[in-house]
């Protein structure tokens, strides 16, 4: 359902009605912009690795970074991400609100790998936006978005900004007029001993302290700092050595293929896309390294990827994999 063919992008009415068709095309694999308080976020089902890939390939986005995942409540929140005393107390304070908390992920939770970039960590926030909590739940499960735009433009705060960027590229938008924000929201990580801010946004560094009854790190301050795109060379390593631009398999190798290029070849191998699909191969990126990485063998050959598109982003991470460890 996601667009290709450049019609006009549908403008949808806020109301049961719009939120209604919204949901119908998230379910159904497609793109939908849509009203929060801080800005208006491009939105896919968060389980969803391909229509994931959409969102990258709508914005242009040049690398995957980690997606903030959108949720109804705080029931479904807890299902995603593991909650410690710090988060039960920021969830109280400013949910429904401009904060995102950057946690463990949790067993089971419905979040993909690429909505997560490969992390093992994810970030949930509820927007105070009724609309936008209206379709979350109607769509039936986390919605990934950024903000809806291309990727390096200004922030989207009305509809007529997300059209001015992305008509034709997405399925819809949801009409709930003007963002009072206007900024992004706060977030902030909770994966290590010391609360880090990684980024200032609708919640106040200071408002987050006097609830916590302790200092927010920098993000340059934290030793752990992951979920910060691009700061770590090697920082989405398999256990595996990773080899690229392989144009065979050899032997003790599993293979990461793409477009069939490794067809017959003996062993482990997985073909991020047969077809040749760069928005198929960006959705399987990350499962099929884990589950090459979990095989045992020492190495994966990966196949030639088209420096173009998605491509670029996927080139991108398999870099990063194969960059000498630390």
């Amino acid at each position: 359902m996601n667009r290709e063919d450049k019609r006009n992008t549908l403008l949808l009415p806020a109301g049961p009605g719009g939120i209604a068709e919204a949901a119908t095309i998230l379910r159904a694999g497609g793109l939908v912009a849509f009203p929060t308080e801080t800005v208006y976020g491009l939105g896919a089902l968060a389980s969803d690795p391909r229509a994931v890939a959409a969102i990258y390939r709508a914005k242009g986005r040049p690398s995957f970074n980690p997606l903030i995942a959108h949720v109804a409540d705080v029931g479904q929140a807890r299902r995603e991400g593991r909650f410690d005393s710090r988060a039960e107390k920021l969830a109280a304070a400013f949910w429904p609100g401009p904060l995102t908390l950057v946690l463990p992920v949790a067993q089971g939770g419905s979040v993909c790998d690429l909505a997560r970039a490969g992390l093992d960590s994810v970030g949930l926030r509820i927007p105070a936006n009724g609309l936008a909590r209206g379709l979350i739940a109607a769509a039936g499960g986390p919605v990934a978005a950024p903000s809806a735009n291309l990727s390096g433009h200004v922030s989207p705060a009305l509809p007529s900004h997300v059209l001015a960027d992305l008509n034709g590229r997405i399925d819809a938008v949801l009409n709930g007029g003007a963002c009072p924000v206007g900024v992004e929201s706060t977030i902030v990580s909770l994966l290590g001993e010391a609360p880090v801010l990684l980024r200032p946004g609708g919640v106040s560094r200071a408002g987050i302290e006097h609830v916590l009854g302790e200092s927010l790190a920098g993000a340059e301050e934290g030793i752990d700092a992951p979920v910060a795109p691009g700061q770590l060379a090697s920082h989405y390593a398999p256990r595996a050595g990773v080899r690229l631009d392989a144009l065979e398999v050899l032997e003790g190798e599993a293979g990461l293929d793409f477009g069939g290029r490794f067809a017959g070849a003996p062993g482990t191998i997985l073909d991020l896309s047969p077809r040749g699909d760069l928005t198929e191969a960006a959705a399987n990126l990350f499962s099929m390294l884990r589950l090459l990485d979990a095989s045992g063998l020492q190495r994966i050959a990966v196949a030639p990827i088209p420096q173009e598109g998605l491509g670029e982003a996927i080139n991108d991470r398999l870099r990063r994999a194969a960059a000498p460890r630390s």
